[in-house]
């Protein structure tokens, strides 16, 4: 039997990082997108909002994650300076839609760039 310090933990400290990271950030859109759609749907939005972040993180998202959080930032950011501050929300949930989008294309043309640099590297000689 194996003692406590030395067995392997099925999570790293990373995959735990990415998981809250994910929870927050996806509660957080589901918290604005909730505010938007008013009554009831605020738990529901933001418990959804929590639930994907969390699998998002489990599978490793943290890019995506990162790219949201920009976009929830910047597009709040920039509502409220255009539009005041009735219109952060809208502002910010329409910036993290564009952060994800953005992010998922980034993270393929960055996932792309890297395999043709796999695939240039020529083998070397076997001895």
């Amino acid at each position: 039997m194996m003692s406590s310090a030395t067995e392997k933990s099925p999570m790293s400290a990373g995959t735990i990082v990415d998981m809250l990271l994910g929870a927050a950030v996806m509660g957080t859109v589901g918290t604005l997108l909730g505010l938007l759609m008013g009554g009831l749907v605020l738990p529901v939005a933001v418990g959804v909002g929590v639930l994907l972040g969390t699998v998002v993180g489990i599978f490793g998202g943290r890019r995506f994650l990162i790219s949201i959080l920009i976009g929830t930032l910047l597009g709040g950011a920039l509502a409220w300076f255009l539009a005041g501050l009735d219109k952060i929300s809208i502002g910010a949930g329409a910036g993290a839609a564009m952060g994800g989008f953005l992010g998922v294309q980034f993270s393929m043309l960055l996932d792309l760039r890297a395999e043709r640099k796999r695939a240039s590297v020529p083998d070397e000689p076997k001895p």
